[in-house]
């Protein structure tokens, strides 16, 4: 036999090496243990979502959810125009306006007295003065149209008419400037759905006959359901203020109360 180069040792002493640790690790040879990872018996909260979690974590119902009832506001009340029907109640109202030193006046005197009242507003005022208009709807009173500028209908055109009323503030009233009104005015008005408005006592504060005149105006011609006309534009209506807080002290007295149109 013969004996192996030299250098053949090493590499023969590798191979056994190898062969010893290949035995090992086989089955039969010597066991060795891992550490396993530890599992959690615990409910999972939150990481993650499973069928039987919401997406907060939190247990899901088993029944369906329910949306939940809106409920249907009240239908607003239709429009009462049957003024004579409810006792002692007068209609104030006030045309020309908003103006910047009477307008708020009035609403002081309407204020102290607890009275609702009706403003028949100028286009043309409405812009120069849209706050005023503002405070009137803030305090509860209803605003109605008299048209832009003033202008007399019964005078005008059909185009103009047409212009006059859709061009003036938004309302369900119109009240014709200077109570010039006939059938083709009011036949238009009922196209912008807008009822003509007039009135049942005249104060003729316009021509400033003093305050005992207005204020005599106003008590003579209350009734239940009457439409009492004023001004809070237009002028000067110191006198229109002063015998309106006048009027009202002794009304309220008698059992009147005040209510605003449904404009």
């Amino acid at each position: 036999m013969t004996k192996p180069p030299g250098k053949l040792l090493p590499l023969v002493a590798a191979l056994l090496c190898g062969a010893v640790l290949a035995q090992a690790a086989s089955p039969s040879g010597p066991s060795v243990t891992s550490a396993a990872p530890v599992v959690s018996t615990t409910p999972d909260h939150g990481l993650f979502s499973t069928p039987g979690t919401s997406k907060r974590g939190e247990p899901s119902s088993s029944k369906p959810s329910t949306p939940p009832v809106t409920p249907t506001p009240p239908k607003p009340p239709a429009d009462d125009w049957n003024l004579t029907g409810h006792g002692k109640v007068l209609y104030l109202t006030f045309d020309d306006g908003p103006q910047h030193e009477w307008t708020p006046k009035v609403l002081q005197v309407l204020r102290k007295h607890h009275a609702q009242a009706t403003f028949f507003v100028l286009g043309i005022q409405v812009a120069q003065y849209p706050e005023l208009v503002a405070a009137e709807r803030a305090a509860g009173h209803r605003i109605g149209n008299h048209t832009v500028d003033h202008k007399t209908l019964t005078l005008l055109p059909e185009a103009k008419i047409r212009q006059e009323i859709a061009m003036g503030v938004k309302s369900k009233c119109l009240r014709p400037p200077s109570g010039a009104t006939n059938a083709k005015i009011q036949a238009i008005a009922a196209a912008y759905h807008q009822r003509q408005v007039l009135w049942d006592v005249d104060t003729k504060d316009w021509e400033k006959p003093g305050t005992a005149h207005i204020e005599h105006a106003i008590m003579s011609g209350a009734r239940p359901g009457a439409i009492i006309l004023m001004h809070d534009g237009g002028g000067n209506r110191s006198e229109t203020v002063a015998a309106l807080d006048q009027a009202l002290t002794k009304l309220t007295a008698q059992g009147y109360t005040y209510r605003a149109l449904p404009c």
